[in-house]
C-alpha cells in the first residue's frame, strides 16, 4: 500500500469542514459558499478521491493483478452502498415523522417526494439510487463512479487513456447540451418511470464523471511515477489571472452588480459548467506551486479528517439533518445556536474522526500480529 500524503489527507480534510459549514444552516454558509471563485468543496473532495483512488488501486493492480483491484474496488463500493442505506433509513425512519408534523418546513422540503409518492415506493427508488434526495444525492454519484472505475482502469491501461478520456470528454460536453434530460425522457417512455427529474439529485453523473476520470487517471500516471509537474512554474502567471478574472466575476454576482443570464450554465455547479472547470484548474496550480506555503495547513486534525472521509462525511450529513430539525420555521440559525450547532458539528466531525483511526491502527495491529504469527521459524541446521 503506497504510503499517505498528509498534505493531500489534510486537503480533503479541509474540504470535509468546508462542506460541513457550507451545508449548515447558518448564517457562516453565506461566507463559505464558494468565496474563492467558482468552485466549491465539492469539486476539491471529488477530485482528491478520484486521484486517491487511481494512485491506491493501481498500485494494488501492479502488485496483486486486476483482479484483486477489481475485488477491493467493489468491496469498497459495497460499503459505500451500505453507508447510503443507512443515511436514507435515518432521514425515511427518523427525520420524516418529525417533519411530517408541520412545523419542519426545511426538513420537509428536502423529503418532499418522500412525501408526495408512497412511502415503500420513494424507499425502493432510493434504495436503486434513482430516488436521490437533496444532501443524499452526491453519495450516489460517488457509488456509480467508483463500482465504474475499474472499467476505465483496464481499458485505459490495455488500450491507451485516450479512448477513456475522450469518452468522458464526450459525454460532458453531451450532458452541457441536455443529456440528462434527454435519457431521462428516453427512460421514463421505456420503463414508465414516474419519479420527477429535480428528485434524481442536483448533481449531473453525465458531466461530473468527466473531473472523477481526470482524477482517476492523474492518480494512476501518480503511481506509475509518471506525473510530471515541472509545467506548473511556467503557468503561474496565466494561473494567477485566470483565478483573479473568477473571483471577480464571483464577487460582482454577489453584490448584483453582474448578472450572466444564459452565460451562467458556463458556470453552473450542478452540469459542472466549463467555466468552473477551468477556475478549479486554475487555482489547483497556483496550489501545486505554493505547496510550501500551504504545507502547514498539514495538522493532525485535518489530516485525520482527511483519512477517515468516509465516516466524517457520514457524520456532517447527520449534524446537517439535526441543525434543520432545531430550525423549525426560522429561515436560518443565528446567534448563539448557531455558534453551538456550528463547534458541535465539528466536535462529531472529530471524535468520528479519531474513532475511525483507532480502528484502523488496531486493525493494521491485528494484521501485523497475524502475519507474523503465520511466517514460519527459520530452520537451523547443525553443521557442527
Amino acid at each position: 500500500m503506497p504510503q499517505r500524503i498528509e498534505e493531500l489527507d489534510a486537503l480533503r480534510g479541509l474540504m470535509l469542514v468546508w462542506i460541513t459549514c457550507t451545508h449548515l444552516p447558518t448564517i457562516l454558509s453565506t461566507y463559505v459558499n464558494q468565496p474563492f471563485g467558482f468552485f466549491a468543496a465539492t469539486e476539491g473532495f471529488i477530485f482528491l478521491s478520484a486521484l486517491f483512488t487511481g494512485r491506491i488501486y493501481f498500485r494494488i493492480a501492479e502488485r496483486d493483478g486486476y483482479g484483486a483491484m477489481v475485488r477491493k474496488l467493489w468491496t469498497r463500493t459495497g460499503k459505500l452502498y451500505g453507508y447510503q442505506l443507512l443515511l436514507l433509513a435515518f432521514a425515511f425512519v427518523i427525520e420524516a415523522p418529525i417533519a411530517a408534523h408541520g412545523n419542519r418546513p426545511a426538513v420537509h422540503n428536502l423529503l418532499d417526494f418522500y412525501f408526495s409518492a408512497s412511502h415503500t415506493r420513494a424507499f425502493i427508488d432510493a434504495a436503486l439510487m434513482i430516488y436521490r434526495p437533496p444532501l443524499l444525492d452526491i453519495l450516489p454519484i460517488y457509488i456509480i463512479l467508483m463500482a465504474l472505475t475499474p472499467f476505465a482502469v483496464v481499458l485505459g491501461e490495455r488500450f491507451g487513456w485516450k479512448y477513456p478520456l475522450t469518452g468522458g470528454f464526450t459525454l460532458w460536453l453531451l450532458a452541457q447540451f441536455g443529456l440528462r434530460s434527454f435519457v431521462y425522457h428516453v427512460q421514463s417512455r421505456i420503463f414508465g418511470m414516474q419519479i420527477p427529474l429535480n428528485e434524481m439529485g442536483a448533481f449531473d453523473l453525465w458531466a461530473w464523471q468527466l473531473w472523477w476520470l481526470v482524477g482517476v487517471w492523474l492518480g494512476v500516471r501518480w503511481a506509475k511515477g509518471d506525473l510530471r509537474l515541472d509545467w506548473v512554474k511556467q503557468m503561474t502567471i496565466p494561473a494567477a489571472a485566470v483565478s483573479i478574472f473568477f473571483l471577480v466575476l464571483r464577487y460582482a454576482q454577489l453584490d448584483g452588480i453582474l448578472t450572466f443570464g444564459k452565460f451562467g450554465l458556463l458556470l453552473d455547479k450542478w452540469d459542472f459548467g466549463v467555466g468552473r472547470l477551468i477556475d478549479f484548474t486554475a487555482v489547483a496550480v497556483l496550489a501545486i506551486r505554493f505547496r510550501s506555503v500551504l504545507r502547514p495547513l498539514a495538522i493532525r486534525p485535518l489530516v485525520m479528517l482527511g483519512q477517515a472521509s468516509l465516516p466524517v462525511f457520514c457524520v456532517h450529513l447527520l449534524c446537517v439533518f439535526f441543525a434543520l430539525t432545531l430550525m423549525k420555521n426560522d429561515p436560518i440559525i443565528g446567534g448563539w445556536k448557531a455558534i453551538v450547532i456550528i463547534l458541535a458539528s465539528l466536535l462529531a466531525l472529530l471524535l468520528t474522526a479519531r474513532v475511525a483511526t483507532n480502528r484502523r491502527a488496531k486493525a493494521a495491529g491485528n494484521r501485523a500480529t497475524g502475519s507474523k504469527l503465520r511466517t514460519p521459524p527459520l530452520l537451523v541446521t547443525n553443521r557442527g
